[in-house]
């Protein structure tokens, strides 16, 4: 039986603007995610996508509703933006095992921890590299080590490949397929790119215009383990026109 994770009920948020009255970012938001769930949510620019996330990651505050876990108790998180957020001054190896040695974990088990992802990453070699050295998906691929290394119950990505070149993004997109079908850790992802959603995950969330709301979803039926060759399928082309006609339809 499947187990939800955390149940969103009724959440909005509004921002002051600055003619006095308030900006309406987000409105009723109802969403159950479930446990091991990867869910991604596609909409227009400006919809309040992103402000959910950080809701959820507890960078900003609901205005109304509620947010309860399953375990009546908050869960460990983690999220990754469209800008990796290295610090600059650490190393690969250290940008991840940072979370680690905040935790209190000793810096010999935190670096060895942070060793092992690097290797699951493919950066071998470069674990004692400054990030401004790095390649756009290269610094990308340490913020998701550095995000996952904390073993998070929920993993909230906003367009962690959104500022990549089409090739790299989609090589990135394989990679996190790969990964997250190895832990099932609950994802939800923001992305405007349909195929990407579909590609990824179990169940396709549609926001409407700002105020941001949930006007559609779409099960993804395809089976897991995916093949990223699943793309050049039939099947995948008649879902990711299905996915784009109704978001077309729900964001007129």
């Amino acid at each position: 039986m499947e187990k939800n994770l955390l149940s969103i009920q009724n959440l909005s948020k509004c921002f002051p603007a600055e003619n006095g009255n308030t900006l309406e970012a987000l409105d009723s938001i109802d969403l159950n995610l479930q446990d091991g769930e990867f869910a991604c949510i596609i909409g227009p620019s400006g919809s309040g996508k992103s402000t959910l996330l950080r809701i959820l990651a507890d960078v900003l505050e609901p205005t109304s509703g509620t947010i309860q876990y399953a375990e009546k108790k908050p869960i460990t998180k983690a999220i990754v933006f469209q800008n990796s957020n290295l610090l600059p001054w650490y190393t690969v190896i250290q940008n991840i095992a940072l979370p680690l040695q905040i935790q209190g974990i000793p810096k010999i088990m935190a670096i060895q921890q942070a060793q092992a992802w690097v290797e699951k990453i493919g950066l071998q070699g470069f674990e004692n590299e400054w990030p401004q050295n790095l390649s756009g998906g290269m610094a990308q691929r340490v913020a998701i080590a550095r995000a996952l290394i904390q073993k998070p119950q929920l993993l909230l990505l906003d367009e962690p490949f959104g500022a990549l070149d089409a090739l790299t993004r989609e090589q990135m997109s394989i990679e996190l397929l790969g990964t997250w079908e190895q832990i099932h850790t609950t994802v939800l992802m923001v992305t405007h790119s349909i195929s990407e959603a579909v590609l990824l995950a179990d169940r396709v969330l549609v926001f409407g215009h700002r105020p941001g709301c949930i006007v559609n979803s779409l099960e993804i039926q395809f089976d897991r383990p995916r093949n990223p060759d699943l793309r050049d399928t039939a099947e995948f082309t008649q879902t990711t026109k299905l996915l784009r006609e109704m978001i077309l339809t729900n964001t007129k």
